[in-house]
């Protein structure tokens, strides 16, 4: 992988500028609210949670990247960091260098990005991963022990038996209490990743935003953006649709414990899984394009 990747953009310097504005003022609206909680030392269940769980820190988050092959006219390397090297024009990513230290990892991420895209969507786990994280346990033993269950123990406990647990994303399924993982029709590990991850999963569209933040700088800080900004609606359904009672911080509940409930899950599963698929394939086009 040392061919050079023939420019598909010279940005002049409005230009580039704006779309890093753009780009610092979208993230800053999110940022903003999670940054005040930090400093009060209050912790949000789901607005903090892409923050928390996943390990690109803020500011990582509001850095602006052009993507592979972009030159930016009358820019100083020195505005971007360590992978950027200088041209005639102004500045570009040292594309060659990147990927040439993310190779094994393009490769993987392309690899399970393009397995889950070839699946069809799976659509009646109902969320109850969440309520497997909670199986068997106290209101104090609970991760968020915070907010209150939304039922009691054995209530929670039937509802996690009377349906099928058929969990197919890893990181999900290690979460859940030793109670609960017997109940799991599959048993995802980190090595089987590529052969469970399906389109319909939550999780699996959540992470999204791991992928694309992996590959970044080499893709475009919008791209990561917008993978962000959908892991970010999937969250609020994700806890609605858990067995916590969040309806003090203004979310209703999804009761997938009831055939309404359940349904309204699916038909937001569906929507989420449609929205996934065009970000997916972007990630893959931008594999594609780094690799070839």
């Amino acid at each position: 992988m040392t061919a050079a990747l023939a420019p598909v953009a010279v940005l002049d310097a409005a230009d580039w500028r704006r779309r890093r504005r753009a780009h610092e003022e979208r993230v800053d609206a999110w940022l903003g609210p999670h940054l005040a909680r930090r400093r009060r030392g209050e912790k949000h269940p789901v607005e903090d949670f892409l923050f928390t769980y996943y390990s690109h820190r803020p500011a990582q988050l509001r850095r602006w990247h052009p993507g592979a092959g972009v030159e930016l006219r009358d820019a100083d390397p020195a505005e971007f960091g360590r992978d950027y090297r200088p041209v005639a024009a102004g500045v570009t990513l040292d594309t060659a260098a990147v990927r040439a230290r993310r190779a094994e990892s393009i490769r993987w991420i392309r690899t399970l990005l393009a397995a889950t895209a070839g699946r069809q969507p799976h659509l009646g786990c109902f969320g109850m991963h969440e309520w497997a994280m909670v199986y068997r346990q106290t209101q104090a033993e609970v991760r968020h022990n915070a907010w209150p269950l939304r039922l009691s123990p054995e209530e929670t406990a039937r509802t996690v038996e009377a349906n099928r647990i058929r969990c197919s994303h890893f990181d999900a399924y290690r979460f859940f209490t030793a109670p609960a993982r017997p109940l799991n029709l599959l048993n995802p590990t980190r090595e089987t990743q590529h052969a469970h991850e399906q389109p319909g999963c939550l999780h699996a569209n959540m992470d999204l935003y791991k992928w694309a933040y992996k590959l970044s700088p080499l893709v475009p800080s919008e791209l990561v953006a917008d993978c962000f900004e959908l892991a970010r609606e999937i969250r609020t359904l994700d806890m609605r649709a858990s067995p916590y009672d969040l309806s003090a911080l203004g979310y209703p509940p999804v009761r997938v414990e009831t055939v309404e409930g359940r349904h309204e899950y699916v038909q937001a599963q569906r929507s989420f899984a449609e929205r996934a698929a065009p970000l997916r394939a972007r990630l893959v086009d931008e594999c594609d394009r780094l690799l070839g």
